[in-house]
C-alpha cells in the first residue's frame, strides 16, 4: 500500500526532494503517493507529470505548478480555510 499525503502537507512532502529536480524524477518520487484533496484523491506522481515545467528549482516552484494543475474544487471551497466549519 502506498503513502498518503493531505493537501495541506504538500509543502513538507515536496521539501523531501533534492532540488533542482526535473519533472520526471519528481513524479517518480511520488508515484506511490495518494494526495488527499478536498473533493477526493489523486495520484501525486501523476499530478506532477501534468505540470507544465520540465524542471523545478525549489519546493515552492513545484508547489506553485501543482496549484496551477489542480481544479479549484480540489482545494476546498473558495475563501474557506481548513478550520472553517
Amino acid at each position: 500500500m502506498g503513502r498518503e499525503v493531505k493537501f495541506s502537507h504538500v509543502r513538507e512532502a515536496l521539501e523531501t526532494l533534492e532540488y533542482p529536480i526535473d519533472r520526471a524524477n519528481a513524479a517518480d518520487e511520488f508515484a506511490d503517493v495518494t494526495l488527499l484533496l478536498a473533493d477526493g484523491s489523486e495520484n501525486f506522481g501523476e499530478l506532477i507529470e501534468e505540470t507544465s515545467s520540465d524542471r523545478f528549482e525549489s519546493a515552492e516552484d513545484l508547489e506553485s505548478e501543482l496549484h496551477n494543475t489542480l481544479p479549484r474544487e480540489a482545494v476546498g471551497e473558495p475563501y474557506q480555510s481548513e478550520g472553517d466549519a
